[in-house]
C-alpha cells in the first residue's frame, strides 16, 4: 500500500498551508482527500488506510478528565491525527499525580490539569484545533461539551460525574468509551445508550477500588491504549468495538474477561 501513497514531510506540509494560506490541518485534509498522506501518519495507514486517517482528522472528540487516564488519551488521540480535541478538567496537578500522570512534571504543580493537557497536544500536533475547558462537566454544561463530538472518552474518577456523562452522550446520541481504574484492575467498554454498559454505570459507587488500592503507573497506561483503541475504532468506522461491553484485566494475576453487562 505504502507504494502507492505519494508521504508529505512536514515541512512540505508547513510550505504547502503557506502557499494556500490554509491551516495546516486543512492541508493535511486536502493532501488525504488527493490520496496522499503526511509522513507523520505513515505508521496508521497499515491498521487505518487514508480514508481512515482522513476520517480522523474530519473528527471531533471530547476527553473529560485530564489526570491518569486523560493525559495518555489526549496525547495518543493527538498523534494518531483525530482533528479536533476538547479537553475538560477543572482540577489542577498536585504532588501526588506525579505518580502516574502523564502530563505532570514537578514545574506544573498548581497548573489546570485541562490547559497543559491543550498545550502538549498543541506541541505534539499543531494540525489538531484542541480547546481545554478548565472546568467540571455538570448537568448545565455537558450537552454542550458534548454536542457535535463524534466520540466521547470518559477518564474521571467518580461516578455521579460519568452518569451526567452518559445522560448527555445518550441525548446526543453520541457515543461514551468508559474507563476506569484501580490497583491492578481495569475496564473499558463502550457505552451507546441507557441498557446494558450505560446500566451498569448507573449503578457503580461515586468512588471505586482506586480509593482502597491506589493507582500505580502503570494501569492507567494500559486502561487509556484501550480506550484510544476503541475510540479510533468508533471515529474510523472499524469492526471489533467494545460496543454494549466490558472489558475487564486484573494485570496482577494477568486474567482478561470480556463481560456483557
Amino acid at each position: 500500500m505504502e507504494g502507492e501513497v505519494r508521504f508529505y514531510s512536514l515541512r512540505e506540509v508547513e510550505e504547502m498551508a503557506e502557499a494556500r494560506g490554509v491551516t495546516r490541518r486543512e492541508a493535511e485534509e486536502a493532501i488525504l482527500e488527493a490520496g496522499g498522506c503526511p509522513e507523520r501518519y505513515r505508521r496508521n495507514l497499515g491498521t487505518l488506510g487514508v480514508q481512515g486517517q482522513l476520517r480522523l482528522l474530519r473528527s471531533k472528540a471530547l476527553v473529560v478528565g485530564c489526570g491518569g487516564l486523560g493525559g495518555y488519551v489526549a496525547e495518543m488521540l493527538a498523534r494518531a491525527g483525530v482533528g479536533s480535541l476538547i479537553l475538560a478538567d477543572g482540577d489542577v496537578f498536585s504532588d501526588n499525580n506525579l505518580n502516574r500522570q502523564l502530563l505532570c512534571r514537578e514545574e506544573d504543580l498548581g497548573r489546570p490539569k485541562a490547559q497543559v493537557a491543550a498545550e502538549r497536544v498543541a506541541a505534539v500536533n499543531r494540525a489538531v484545533d484542541v480547546r481545554a475547558f478548565c472546568g467540571y462537566v455538570r448537568e448545565d454544561n455537558a450537552d454542550s461539551l458534548v454536542a457535535g463530538c463524534q466520540v466521547v472518552v470518559d477518564c474521571l474518577d467518580n461516578g455521579s460525574s460519568r452518569r451526567i456523562l452518559r445522560d448527555a452522550c445518550s441525548r446526543n446520541l453520541v457515543p461514551m468509551v468508559h474507563g476506569a481504574i484501580g490497583g491492578f484492575y481495569a475496564q473499558v467498554g463502550v457505552v451507546t445508550g441507557e441498557g446494558g454498559l450505560g446500566a451498569f454505570i448507573e449503578a457503580m459507587p461515586d468512588r471505586g477500588e482506586e480509593v482502597r488500592l491506589g493507582n500505580p503507573p502503570f494501569t492507567p497506561a494500559f486502561a487509556a491504549a484501550l480506550e484510544v483503541c476503541e475510540a479510533l475504532k468508533v471515529l474510523t468506522g472499524l469492526g471489533g468495538s467494545l460496543q454494549g461491553k466490558l472489558l475487564w484485566a486484573d494485570l496482577g494475576a494477568h486474567q482478561f474477561m470480556r463481560l456483557e453487562p
